[in-house]
């Protein structure tokens, strides 16, 4: 296939995908609107480059989610990407990656957690962030043969550790609930044990799939933690083992988004609203009627199960067309450019969506 035609053809099928929203259109909330940078990771765009793309997309803000996508940590080069962004009226919204010493997303190196999480939260004061995303590990975690509460205690030495920097810098520490690895609660524990003066939640829509938990769920028991968010779409439906889910654009899923705005207006009006769109990859089975798949959650209460497990019950596959990004072997050049063209459309279809039905932005 010629890679104009392969191009056509990604492109096309990812409109198709879109479904029309049965909502009617949302009044704008005040809420600021913007994207995490991992959202268009195919690009390696670096701070600039991801400065005036927002500014084209008319969104409030940007999370730069990564150290990596800044050109240069250099304060000099910092203070060039703050003023930048205040030229094109955008807020920035900053982070790292893990910081738990114990999990196996920790990347051991010449510096220790603590470290890395105060160098972070510099980068966040010099570029005006009034939060700093990190998180704790992922669903290897859980899935260990370790408890989960064996590596939130070593997550929660760490916040303990940095909690006088943390305040000095007036930058907080927002832990997301990352890929598997926590439920709500849980990570609710973390903030209440270290303080929440300083340590908050970067709340994320599609990762409570991983653990069973229905995302309205997550936001009640977290909004009035959170400081920021990663929001997207998911699907989740029944399966023979007990249901599947696959992450969408905004739009495509199960999630009411009218209902979830309602409460996010109510817990946590002032967060960011940051949509981190990941789509191309397959869905994922969560095989709760297998016994062995409970010993990873002892402690999880049946009411919030029984809401997850009514979701799946009303949901639905995706049945869209999608590029795969996490396909096995060596990918073709126009597989890559149609992976990168993939993931701009859906969030640029994402943000508009999330003005339109969710009434969330600033900026018309």
């Amino acid at each position: 296939m010629h890679r104009r035609t392969f191009l056509s053809t990604a492109i096309t099928s990812i409109g198709l995908a879109q479904t029309a929203s049965s909502q009617s259109p949302a009044k704008s909330s005040g809420i600021k609107l913007g994207f995490d940078t991992y959202s268009v990771r195919a690009f390696k765009w670096k701070d600039m480059q991801l400065l005036d793309y927002a500014a084209s997309l008319k969104a409030d803000t940007v999370q730069i989610s990564d150290s990596a996508d800044y050109t240069s940590l250099d304060p000099a080069h910092l203070a060039t990407v703050k003023a930048h962004a205040d030229k094109l009226g955008l807020e920035i919204d900053a982070g790292i990656g893990c910081i738990c010493p114990v999990s196996k997303s920790w990347k051991p190196g010449s510096k220790t957690p603590e470290q890395v999480t105060v160098d972070g939260l510099k980068v966040a004061k010099a570029v005006g962030a009034r939060a700093m995303r990190c998180f704790m590990g992922s669903m290897d975690d859980r899935r260990s043969d370790r408890p989960i509460e064996y590596f939130m205690d070593a997550t929660i030495k760490v916040f303990k550790a940095v909690r006088t920097q943390a305040q000095d810098l007036n930058v907080k520490i927002a832990l997301e609930n990352h890929a598997g690895d926590m439920q709500a609660r849980e990570v609710r524990t973390i903030i209440e044990e270290c303080g929440k003066d300083y340590v908050a939640s970067c709340l994320d829509t599609g990762n409570p799939m991983w653990v069973m938990e229905d995302p309205q769920v997550t936001l009640e028991i977290l909004g009035p933690y959170a400081v920021s968010t990663h929001v997207r779409d998911s699907v989740v439906f029944e399966h023979p083992r007990g249901a599947a889910a696959q992450w969408v654009a905004m739009g495509d899923g199960v999630i009411d988004w009218k209902a979830f705005m309602e409460t996010f207006r109510k817990l946590c009006p002032n967060s960011l609203l940051q949509l981190e769109i990941i789509t191309g990859r397959p869905p994922q089975v969560l095989p709760y009627f297998e016994k062995d798949w409970w010993k990873w959650f002892p402690k999880m209460p049946a009411s919030e199960f029984a809401r997850f497990a009514a979701l799946a019950k009303k949901g639905h596959p995706f049945m869209g067309s999608m590029v795969i990004e996490d396909s096995p072997g060596k990918k073709p050049a126009e597989y890559i450019e149609a992976l990168k063209e993939q993931q701009r459309v859906d969030l640029e279809r994402s943000i508009a969506f999330a003005k339109k039905e969710m009434g969330a932005g600033i900026r018309a």
